[in-house]
């Protein structure tokens, strides 16, 4: 997890709402194996499509507010946001394939 972005409550505007280019932000936990075994996926996908997508991640048991906000019940939970708008939303452990076509139609 060091290429990636920590999102909080505080960044949460700035970093997601608020980038000019999309988003895929990771619901995730420390205590959570699939969460552990996508990391150095998504660190891949944050090198390969470094300035064309941020990959950030946020930490379900530290911010229960955004948790809640978008309705995660489980984790890994990847959503993508454009602009400032949630346009989709995958559940579970994914493949590179499945997540590059979250997110490949706004590149």
């Amino acid at each position: 997890m060091s290429k990636d972005i920590q999102i909080t409550e505080a960044n949460f505007e700035a970093e997601v709402l608020q980038s000019p280019i999309p988003v895929l932000v990771e619901f995730w936990a420390t205590w959570c194996g699939p969460c552990r075994m996508m990391a150095p996926l998504l660190d891949e996908l944050a090198e390969e499509y470094a300035g064309r997508i941020k990959v950030a991640k946020i930490n379900a048991d530290e911010e229960p507010s955004l948790v809640e906000r978008h309705g995660i019940a489980s984790v890994p939970v990847m959503v993508l946001y454009d602009h400032g708008e949630l346009l989709r939303q995958k559940s579970g452990a994914q493949t590179k394939l499945v997540i590059e076509n979250l997110f490949k139609d706004l590149l």
